[in-house]
């Protein structure tokens, strides 16, 4: 087939790495220096298994910066371009999504269009009202960070919101490129599965929420947080997995889902929703005040990233960490490899990572690592099993 891939994040480029094994692929970006990048098998994005395909794997893969040659005469359009949440309108930002979808139609009028940008419940429906274009659908990715083309080769599940002909021709795509034999294949219609995919982020943002909230009482009263959740977690309805304490939930997913699905419930009974995203708010809170109690004169902060093997560090937790403690005047100082300036909000930054351990009274981390074991003794963090 001919695809064409529109956004090279982590969800678009893992899908475009994915197809082009088997399909020819045209990936679309506004930035020229990711495109090109892509040309020359270098990915702009931390990913293991990308790389490793970059590397070794021959890919009928093109990026482009332009939009006429990457939407003429495709057979599938695939839009993973962002949608931020915005906080004014109560609502994600789909400018970006409709811009692909009108400038598709533009150049390739009978389009089959995939959306697998995170969208609001009933989104799709109104785009192809709006558009008079039946073959509009949704199809959720389930991808995290750093390891998004892994799952793609190895799903938990393949969602896709159309139970015709192209909802089959697209979950074929995604299961023929699937390393395991038996991923779960579900058909939905498109609004189905946009509240798919966030009500399962917000489990997921549940659960590091219950953690925290477990942590914060056990740091509080003088317990161990490592024997609770290790005697919770035995228990295999609740399971050993995704339990360890954090300094709130964040990436590029779960802050903003968790808002949209609350705007959702706008004239629907919730109270479970709103503590959610009221937890997040709160933990952070609490890690701030732990952190102001210790009177550190400079806060050296370890990292912005969410969590290891990942550049990403869009709404991380420790980002809002910052924020409340700078707000009481105390200075921060930042060590963090994947950026290049010299400074972030204004505080300096210092790659030099003997430099950083010395000027800093006081290092945070949200994930713990053995470069800090010199210096355990003025580290706050609470990962709790040294692991994401």
């Amino acid at each position: 087939m001919k695809i064409t891939i529109a956004g090279t994040g982590y969800v678009g480029l893992s899908l475009a790495a994915l197809f082009s094994e088997r399909h020819q692929v045209i990936a679309l970006d506004i930035i020229e220096e990711k495109v090109n990048k892509i040309n020359k098998r270098i990915s702009p994005i931390v990913d293991a298994e990308i790389e490793r395909f970059f590397k070794e794997k021959e890919l009928n893969l093109k990026a482009t910066l332009s939009k006429e040659e990457a939407y003429t005469g495709r057979d599938l359009i695939v839009i993973a371009t962002p949608t931020n949440y915005d906080e004014k309108q109560n609502y994600f930002d789909t400018s970006s999504v409709e811009d692909a979808i009108e400038t598709a139609l533009r150049y390739n009028p009978d389009a089959m269009i995939f959306i697998k940008s995170t969208i609001p419940v009933g989104y799709t429906e109104s785009v192809r009202k709006k558009y008079g274009h039946d073959r509009i659908y949704f199809s959720p990715e389930f991808l995290r960070e750093g390891k998004a083309l892994y799952d793609n080769l190895h799903p938990s599940r393949i969602v896709v919101g159309d139970e015709g002909e192209d909802g089959k021709t697209f979950a074929n795509l995604l299961k023929e490129a699937s390393l395991d034999e038996n991923t779960p294949v579900l058909f939905t219609q498109s609004t189905e599965a946009e509240a798919i995919k966030l009500f399962a982020n917000t489990y997921l943002a549940l659960r590091v929420s219950y953690f925290n909230e477990l942590d914060t009482y056990a740091e509080t009263k003088g317990l161990d947080t490592s024997a609770l959740i290790q005697g919770i977690c035995l228990d295999p309805r609740i399971g050993f997995f995704y339990n360890n304490p954090s300094f709130g939930y964040g990436g590029y997913c779960l802050p903003k889902d968790t808002k949209q699905l609350l705007a959702n419930y706008r004239d629907v009974p919730e109270n479970l929703i709103k503590a959610i995203v009221e937890s997040n708010r709160t933990r952070k809170d609490y890690i701030s005040d732990q952190i102001i109690a210790r009177n550190p004169k400079c806060v050296g902060v370890y990292r912005l990233t969410m969590k290891s093997d990942s550049d990403n560090f869009r709404a991380s937790a420790i980002q809002g960490i910052m924020k409340r403690i700078k707000a009481k005047g105390i200075p921060c100082i930042v060590y963090e490899p994947t950026l290049k300036d010299p400074d972030f909000f204004r505080s300096p930054v210092i790659n030099d990572l003997d430099e950083f351990k010395k000027k800093a009274d006081l290092i945070i981390t949200n994930r713990y690592n053995s470069d800090l074991d010199d210096v355990v003794d003025k580290v706050y963090t609470r990962d709790i099993f040294k692991r994401d």
